[in-house]
Order: structure tokens, then sequence, then C-alpha cells
């Protein structure tokens, strides 16, 4: 975790920038790159929907979404797509499960974001 979700790219392009995704993400936010998950959307699109990054990760301060929104864009839009529309998905670490038990159970306990 976090998931960096693809929509609208050809898979053998997804797979030949992954690796300077992640490299790129785990760069600026400090999660281990093992951790960094790439997926690619298979969608039906019905009408004239853009490309985009959905970043599914735990909250940061604004500036470290910032960063990260502005290097992937330069990533893509160095491979001819400029403008590809990237958001964020927060997830609450209460309500983040592993092994059906959630990441924070209270207010008091630390958890790690990566």
């Amino acid at each position: 975790m976090p998931f960096l979700r693809f929509k609208g790219f050809q898979s053998d392009f997804v797979t030949s920038i992954s690796s300077d995704i992640i490299e790129e993400f785990s760069r600026i936010t400090g999660v281990v790159q093992q951790k960094v998950k790439i997926e690619l959307l298979l969608v039906e699109q019905l009408n004239n929907s853009p490309q985009s990054l959905e970043i599914m990760m735990f909250p940061r301060d604004q500036d470290m979404h910032d960063r990260i929104a502005l290097a992937m864009n330069n990533l893509l839009a160095a491979h001819g797509f400029g403008e590809v529309h990237i958001f964020f998905i927060l997830l609450s670490p209460h309500l983040y499960y592993k092994e059906g038990q959630p990441l924070k159970s209270n207010l008091e306990e630390p958890i790690s974001l990566t």
C-alpha cells in the first residue's frame, strides 16, 4: 500500500513506466518501493472520460500531495500524456483492515502509514 491505479492506458505502457513511477513516488513519500502497488483499471468508458491516475493512500500534508501529483504529471507528460487527471482517494487507518483488524483501533495508537 499505497495503490496507484491507472485508467485509460494500455497495459504495455503502464508496465514500461511502473519502475520509474514507483521510484519517484517512493523518493517523495519515503514509502518503501516494495509497498507501492501499481494497478491498471480496465473499465468500459461510456463517454469521453479522460485518462486518469487515482492514488489511494493515507493522508499526508498538502505539500506532499502536491509534490506527488506534480511528479506523476511530469513523468506522464514526458511520455506524451500531459492531460491526465490525477486525484487522491484518502484512506483512513481506522477503516483499513489487515487480517480483520483495523490498522489503527483508537486515536492513541501509533500507526505506520507505509
